[in-house]
């Protein structure tokens, strides 16, 4: 497997140029820039700085383009049978939706050759950056970002273990003479153990408790920790209690910051305010990737309804992941986030985005609608959809706490009020702490992700973890195995196959290290 960082080296020759004038002899004595290699880029603290935002702006791939009216992020949805497409032109994305796909499957592709670039260029931080002379008095900015790099570098190892199961684990930078450069598969079990290692040393790195500017905070990487450790008690390490135990201790350090600096972590108090782009970065944004128009826009432009005039654009839009009525229908009775245009949901918009109200025939997604830049009542759209893609909200840190309790056989106050905070939101009414049992609370609060994480590329990791779905008809929770998604014709049963995603055939043809492919898909 080839892990190339030429477009990195790229990208830093103009950060390079712009650090000052020289003199002309000085220039006529210098290395061709145009040949940057690590040993001679990585000399200075302004480097260090510049390696690790070129990681960040990586994380970008999920929002990159997956053919015609398709996008990478669709792989985490099209499976989950919670939505369905308008338009039915990219056959990649048709067999993601029908559950036929295979290491053919475009996205697949997209998906590791997109996590393992953050990788790579992490690899190279992680190694470089120490050897980097800073003023003794920026000793802690070395430190801060190599924990940034070792956070990245978990994210992605954290996409990798659960997409793939046993995937390559590299932790060195790679060129063609390297011992390892056709790696095989690790077990899970090490691809995690990094992963813990990563966010750890991330967590003692001097990282802010919060930040606003798009770079991983602590309290995010708490959050993270807590995921991490939820995960690994689930299937298919299965480590149970203690792990649990890991995620609910986590979770809380991150709630218990929330309560001392309300001002600062918590809930939007509207749902509105989740694609305000004034709020980005903000509140209830823990982790987010980073778009603006200047470098590059909002991607998720998938979710507009197929040619309906919702924007200042006209009749435009994609249509290719929509939601389905079933799904819709299996909110509670008056859940504002069904609401039109308060919630998640719309089901009608104004013409070109500021003219008369129309009907848009069916429930479509709002979650991520950008009003100032696409348009409402009075509002002239800027036309600059520079919102950015959640990958971390405090909200999901109040329903894993709430469920790692009730794993731990204990309904406390505060699991409750965690799983409550949710539904206050929503305008709906929770029963009181003493009709649950450990078992309903915990369904109850399965029931509450689905609903509250839709759309969020969340609900397929909970799918799997669980080895559980949401059945939308009885509202209750199916065995994975078996389960029937009412949006494919005749209605595909999920496989045991489809824990696992095959690894891309023309990659398996690189690196024949990597066989076998994944069961199933052979």
């Amino acid at each position: 497997m080839k892990l190339n960082n030429k477009k990195f080296y790229q990208l830093l020759l103009c950060g390079a140029i712009l650090l000052g004038p020289t003199a002309c002899s000085d220039f006529l004595d210098e290395q061709d820039p145009s040949n940057l290699q690590p040993d001679t880029f990585y000399t200075i603290p302004d480097h260090a700085e510049a390696a690790v935002a070129s990681i960040y702006a990586d994380t970008r791939f999920f929002g990159d383009g997956a053919g015609i009216f398709s996008a990478n992020w669709q792989m985490l949805e099209a499976p989950t049978g919670t939505a369905t497409t308008e338009t039915g032109q990219n056959s990649d994305l048709n067999n993601l939706y029908a559950l036929i796909y295979d290491g053919n499957t475009g996205h697949i592709s997209n998906w590791w050759n997109g996590v393992y670039k953050v990788i790579a260029n992490a690899n190279l931080a992680i190694e470089k950056i120490p050897g980097i002379q800073f003023p003794a008095a920026n000793e802690s900015q070395k430190v801060r970002l190599l924990g940034e790099a070792r956070f990245l570098r978990a994210w992605a190892y954290f996409y990798a273990v659960r997409l793939w199961g046993d995937v390559p684990l590299i932790t060195k930078p790679q060129t063609a003479s390297s011992e390892d450069f056709f790696p095989s598969r690790a077990s899970q079990e090490e691809v995690y153990k990094l992963i813990v290692e990563d966010l750890q040393a991330a967590e003692a790195a001097g990282l802010a408790d919060f930040n606003t500017n798009g770079r991983v905070s602590k309290m995010a990487v708490k959050a993270y920790l807590a995921k991490v450790y939820l995960t690994m008690a689930g299937f298919p390490l299965s480590k149970g209690q203690s792990h649990y135990k890991l995620a609910a201790d986590k979770a809380f350090e991150v709630i218990t910051y929330a309560k001392a600096n309300p001002s600062t972590l918590g809930l939007f108090a509207t749902y509105k305010e989740l694609h305000d782009e004034k709020l980005k970065n903000r509140m209830e944004h823990l982790f987010q990737i980073q778009y603006n128009t200047v470098v590059q826009g909002f991607p998720l432009n998938d979710f507009f309804p197929n040619f309906k005039a919702v924007t200042y654009a006209g009749p435009s839009g994609t249509g290719s992941t929509v939601p389905t009525l079933s799904f819709y229908n299996s909110y509670e009775t008056g859940d504002l986030r069904t609401k039109d245009q308060e919630g998640w949901f719309y089901t009608t918009y104004y013409t070109n985005g500021t003219g008369d109200k129309f009907d848009l025939g069916a429930p479509y997604v709002f979650k991520y609608f950008n009003i100032a830049a696409l348009g409402g009542p009075g509002i002239t759209p800027t036309r600059l959809n520079n919102l950015n893609v959640n990958q971390m909200r405090y909200a999901d840190v109040l329903l894993m706490y709430a469920e790692a309790q009730a794993e731990l056989g204990t309904i406390n106050q505060d699991a409750y009020d965690a799983f409550k905070a949710i539904r206050d939101r929503a305008k709906l009414k929770t029963p009181a702490i003493g009709t649950y049992t450990p078992a309903t609370f915990k369904e109850a609060v399965w029931k509450e992700r689905w609903h509250e994480f839709a759309y969020e590329g969340i609900t397929w990791f909970d799918m799997v973890r669980l080895r559980k779905v949401f059945n939308e008809e009885t509202k209750k929770f199916d065995n994975f195995v078996g389960h029937r998604n009412l949006n494919v014709s005749g209605g595909a049963p999920l496989l045991e196959k489809h824990l696992l995603f095959p690894l891309g055939i023309q990659e398996m043809r690189n690196n024949p290290n990597l066989k076998p492919q994944n069961p199933g898909y052979n």
